[in-house]
């Protein structure tokens, strides 16, 4: 069913900011006594905050000094800003959202700032109703409180809205509201991000350009 409004998920969703990022914290949590694979970066760490990923890792072992999640929030912003590709298929498949007249809005864990560097190197973010930020809401996903907000400012009943997310914990916030979601998984449906939204009942699409055949637009 042509949804009334479709609300994204940011990172991994609309940007490829998540291959630089992860590298980034693996090496981090390796230099401070937690040694982890990317397998289980993304079963256990990823899909929250960094300071809900700082008090985890803490607990596992990482020995994290004080202002650490601060340093590393400023050393990813400058990575990000030296370049941060869109994910394929992201500019047509808005262009058909406009086409159809169908509104849209950005849901993220991640910070304001994050989100003015990754989109607004692409001069995307005048083309939204809202760009959110769960951490400026204090409402972080898996928490409902984003996802519905995104759909007020769309305008749009949540039960008739569509959230595009790539993660479990974004899954369940869209769950949790009574929006409609599809999973995303670029990387195939045997990453662990993809596994557990099909455990949660979340169909998957792989490839963006097939949302809107998905979506009946």
């Amino acid at each position: 069913m042509t949804p009334a409004a479709v609300i994204f998920d940011c990172d991994g969703v609309l940007v490829d900011s998540e291959g630089p990022t992860f590298a980034l914290l693996l090496d981090d949590l390796a230099a401070h006594g937690l040694p982890l694979t990317l397998h289980q970066l993304e079963t256990d760490y990823i899909g929250g905050t960094i300071e809900g990923l700082a008090i985890k890792a803490r607990a596992a072992g990482a020995r994290l000094p004080p202002g650490w999640v601060a340093d590393f929030y400023a050393r990813m912003y400058a990575l990000l800003a030296r370049g941060t590709p869109l994910m394929p298929g992201v500019p047509a498949l808005l262009d058909r959202l406009d086409s159809a007249g169908i509104p849209f809005a950005v849901g993220s864990n991640g910070p304001d700032e994050k989100m003015q560097i990754t989109l607004g190197q692409h001069g995307l973010l005048p083309r939204f109703r809202a760009v959110l930020s769960g951490q400026t809401l204090g409402k972080p996903k898996p928490a409902p409180d984003l996802y519905l907000l995104a759909a007020l400012h769309c305008g749009a009943d949540p039960a008739h809205c569509l959230v595009i997310e790539d993660s479990p914990t974004g899954a369940r916030a869209a769950i949790a509201a009574g929006i409609p979601c599809r999973g995303y998984a670029p990387h195939g449906p045997e990453t662990p991000p993809a596994r557990q939204m099909a455990a949660l009942g979340i169909p998957l699409f792989h490839h963006m350009q097939d949302l809107p055949t998905l979506l009946t637009l």
